[in-house]
């Protein structure tokens, strides 16, 4: 039995190409209808909403507040233009955040090496177990107590003796 063997595509090379070049004409109509139909929105929306000008027959002083009405309403889209790109602004700021937090909690970053921290049994038990549980762990409190006459007398003799010629030379 072969293993290794190389599995053979069942479309040909030449099929393949065919049907790339197929997709890829389709993909131009559709990117072509949508922007004839764009196109065709935006006409209809700006037929809808911008009136044709009627200047012929006007005097002076009626060209005058028709100017000033222009102006009027120039001033409060761009007011609507400069809020909503305030908007947009905040947002994607709020979204390079979002990102890079969204880095920092995958790790993609370079972690400082820990130092080593003394740590008393208590405070360790404390941030085991939490603030709430207060248990002590003294740890000499379990030792025997043994006193300094008692550790000589149990001493041998011999080095009773060394540690007295010692401090006797000195």
């Amino acid at each position: 039995m072969n293993f290794c063997r190389e599995r053979k595509s069942k479309i040909t090379a030449s099929r393949k190409l065919l049907l790339k070049s197929l997709m890829l004409a389709k993909a131009k109509e559709q990117w072509e209808q949508e922007q004839v139909d764009k196109q065709g929105e935006k006409e209809r929306y700006l037929a809808e909403r911008v009136t044709p000008l009627r200047t012929s027959g006007l005097s002076f002083a009626q060209l005058q507040d028709l100017c000033r009405e222009l102006h009027e309403k120039v001033d409060v889209v761009d007011e609507e233009r400069y809020d909503i790109e305030a908007k947009c602004n905040h947002n994607m700021r709020e979204i390079k955040d979002l990102k890079l937090k969204v880095l920092d909690l995958r790790g993609k970053f370079k972690r400082p090496p820990l130092r080593r921290v003394r740590v008393s049994a208590d405070a360790m038990l404390r941030a085991l177990l939490g603030s709430k549980h207060k248990v002590s762990m003294d740890l000499r409190a379990n030792l025997k107590s043994v006193k300094k006459e008692d550790t000589e007398k149990e001493r041998p003799v011999e080095l009773q003796q060394d540690s007295e010629k010692a401090c006797m030379e000195k």
